[in-house]
């Protein structure tokens, strides 16, 4: 299956065709731009178009390394050809959240050389957790202020690609506590003008000039070393 956002994150509409159909409603095609739920991103959703009829996605996850499509009515099969269309309010509200989380971390990293622990895209707040063991609440207010002034710098967000070796070589590259994932040679890399490159196989923005302004939602005390940080985009 061609993964379409990997490469043109502003893909909206795309056509494509059933590979399988299992219990009515979980639909692979040979290609999407859906994005599956997963590394802190939520899925997409949308439609399928087979002629007139219009099938709801309601969920899309990745399994066994096929991304399924599920769907709110049965019907489709096996050969059909189908027009998709992604929500987009939805889909840009997360990749604007997204290029912001890459951002919030390094900064973080960079003043402080926490690690990310978790973190969860939302629509309204997203949240990123990190290892840290002092937490100072004025410190993370600054951070924030940092975080606005490299996305008023209008910074260009570029993909591209490095092998596992290379990205093994410079730890600097890694803000995930856990490191990177098993099993792939090479890493889709997203740049956000000087300020960071790190592995991540999300969606993004072309430039920082779309995001708008960063404020910081609330902060919360995990538990040992564990912080947690609300953030919005208004």
């Amino acid at each position: 299956m061609e993964a379409l956002y990997m490469d043109d994150s502003y893909l909206k509409e795309f056509d494509a065709k059933v590979v399988s159909v299992k219990d009515g409603k979980f639909v692979v095609l040979d290609r999407t731009a859906f994005y599956p739920n997963g590394g802190g991103q939520p899925y997409d959703t949308g439609k399928m178009i087979r002629g007139d009829e219009e099938f709801p996605v309601v969920f899309v996850g990745k399994f066994s390394g096929q991304i399924s499509h599920e769907v709110g009515k049965e019907g489709l099969k096996e050969g059909d050809e189908v027009h998709c269309i992604i929500d987009w309010d939805r889909r840009y509200r997360l990749m604007k959240m997204h290029t912001t989380a890459h951002i919030v971390s390094t900064i973080i990293n960079k003043e402080t050389g926490a690690l990310i622990t978790g973190n969860q895209l939302g629509l309204d707040k997203s949240r990123i957790d990190f290892s840290l063991e002092n937490f100072d609440r004025e410190a993370f207010a600054k951070y924030i202020e940092m975080v606005n002034d490299a996305i008023s710098r209008n910074l260009d967000v570029a993909v591209s690609s490095m092998p596992r070796s290379e990205v093994e070589a410079n730890p600097k590259l890694v803000k995930l506590a856990k490191g990177l994932p098993p099993g792939i040679e090479t890493l889709r890399m997203v740049k956000i003008g000087d300020v960071d490159i790190q592995p991540d196989g999300g969606t993004h923005v072309k430039n920082t000039s779309e995001i708008g302004k960063v404020e910081l939602v609330k902060l919360e005390n995990k538990g040992k070393n564990n912080r947690r940080l609300y953030f919005t985009l208004v």
